[in-house]
């Protein structure tokens, strides 16, 4: 939205202001203004994420582990244990089919988690990782 406004604003910065260097000035801030939010955000948010990761409550610290063995077992699920059950139940003459789980709602919670778990590898890597 902020990037929707710059565009106009620069605009009329024609109109207004006749220094060339001030115009170019304040066009190269408006214009950077966006990335600059866009940086404090994300650093707002790894604030939120190390003060949950550092919780002694495994029900504060603790969602994102649930979340990563859930996505396992959906991925096990999903590759492993249905097709074969499904190829079991063949075997057995069995009418029963398991119906294959929807992946795409899964997947990027899974890429999501499994780019925390580099994250993890990094911290530890650089031995700044949190023991209990």
């Amino acid at each position: 939205m902020l990037q929707q406004l710059i565009g106009p604003v620069t605009g009329l910065l024609d109109k207004f202001i006749e220094d060339k260097d001030k115009k170019n000035a304040i066009a190269f801030e408006l214009s950077t203004m966006a990335e600059r939010h866009a940086q404090e955000l994300a650093k707002a948010q790894l604030e939120v994420n190390k003060t949950e990761a550092a919780h002694r409550s495994l029900f504060v610290s603790g969602w994102r582990p649930a979340v990563g063995w859930t996505c396992c077992i959906g991925l096990a699920s999903q590759y492993i244990l249905i097709p074969m059950a499904n190829f079991a139940l063949a075997l057995a003459d069995s009418t029963i089919e398991i119906p294959v789980l929807d992946m795409a709602t899964m997947m990027p919670v899974l890429m999501g988690m499994l780019g925390l778990g580099a994250m993890r590898t990094v911290e530890k890597a650089k031995g700044v990782e949190r023991n209990k």
